[in-house]
């Protein structure tokens, strides 16, 4: 794998940093405007501020946020194991996050993406490998190297954590992640159906990619 050198901005990286609670209504904020159509983003902006506020208590759970004037401008989230993340999130929260769903998740296209989420590591197919789930940032972002930066905090830490691949699943209309995903070095691993839209599963090896860095800048769930 031979890639242009990644040149990291400590300007950038001084604002990045692992998500808090405080963080939780402002990265559901980001979101939804970036997602807005997605399963999650559809049953309304409650249900996100539950969902994370769930997930960020997961040992299994991996997030950062970008940062200005103290205010949440960007965040990415990931998981060493999802299918278990998501598993235990409901077990533990499942109240909660009924009752912040509700009454949208009784739509049946939703509940039936719902009920298809069950199916998703054996759709997706692969080796189980942890996961870059989201990214979003404002729009005044774009062009700024910002995505490229907190990617790499994440890929950072899995790398440190002893992980040597991850993976991402995008759709494969969207062409700004493809374009950004080749350009890390991921590579195409599977193409398959989900939510009724084609998608890529793409994989990146982390030990091999020279970008990434065995650096931890994660908080420890106690």
């Amino acid at each position: 794998m031979s890639l242009r050198p990644f040149v990291v901005d400590p300007s950038v990286m001084a604002r990045i940093r692992p998500t808090e609670a405080i963080d939780i209504s402002a990265i559901a904020r980001l979101h939804e405007a970036a997602m807005g159509q997605s399963m999650w983003a559809r049953i309304g902006p409650r249900f996100l501020r539950a969902l994370y506020r769930a997930l960020i208590d997961d040992e299994r759970f991996l997030s950062f946020v970008y940062t200005e004037s103290n205010d949440v401008r960007g965040f990415i989230a990931g998981s060493i194991d999802t299918e278990q993340m998501l598993k235990s999130t409901l077990a533990r929260a499942w109240p909660t996050l009924a009752i912040a769903a509700f009454p949208k998740a009784l739509h049946p296209k939703i509940l039936g993406k719902l009920l298809q989420t069950t199916r998703y590591d054996d759709t997706s197919g692969g080796e189980q490998m942890p996961e870059s789930l989201f990214c979003s940032f404002e729009p005044g972002l774009r062009g700024k190297r910002i995505s490229g930066h907190i990617n790499k905090v994440l890929f950072d830490e899995l790398l440190a954590q002893g992980h040597s691949t991850v993976k991402v699943t995008t759709e494969t209309t969207n062409n700004g992640a493809n374009r950004q995903l080749l350009s890390w070095g991921f590579v195409d691993a599977a193409h398959f159906r989900f939510y009724g839209k084609e998608m890529i599963r793409y994989e990146l090896d982390l030990v091999e990619c020279e970008r990434v860095e065995a650096i931890s800048r994660h908080r420890s769930v106690s």
